[in-house]
């Protein structure tokens, strides 16, 4: 009976570490550590001062997308295609500054509100960002 606790004991405990060890990911998109405050007020983000701006930033796998969904509130999404995230595929936003797309790489379209699949074969949205706001500074972080 005791060698059964022992080996009982010894399997929760090399499983608890396989599953502690594992990287996260989210759509098959390697979480990478997000901690980045901007200034609103900044010129260099002027784009972000009313709702429906949007821009690029540094950071995140592949880059991200800020946009202004109201005036208290902000999305920001990795602009990494998480269909076949191995191939690194980068969204653009498109010409109507509604969606997010790879039209050469992982051939899908994503809304730029929320990074929601519009078009696939992407069945999962972009990674998401949390993101707080106090009327002048964002920040965004994970």
């Amino acid at each position: 009976m005791r060698s059964f606790i022992m080996s009982s004991a010894l399997f929760s405990l090399a499983l608890a570490t396989l599953v502690g060890c594992k990287k996260e990911e989210r759509g098959g998109v390697p979480l990478t550590p997000v901690d980045i405050s901007i200034n609103i007020n900044n010129p260099a983000y002027a784009d972000l001062q009313v709702p429906g701006g949007w821009l690029y930033l540094s950071g995140g796998s592949m880059g991200l997308i800020v946009y202004r969904t109201s005036m208290e509130s902000f999305a920001v999404m990795d602009r990494h295609c998480p269909y076949n995230p191995a191939e690194l595929c980068r969204v653009f936003v498109d010409d109507s500054q509604l969606f997010a797309e790879d039209t050469a790489c992982c051939h899908s379209r994503f809304q730029i509100t929320d990074g929601g699949v519009v078009q696939g074969p992407a069945a999962a949205s972009l990674q998401r960002y949390n993101t707080t706001f106090n009327g002048t500074m964002l920040r965004i972080f994970n």
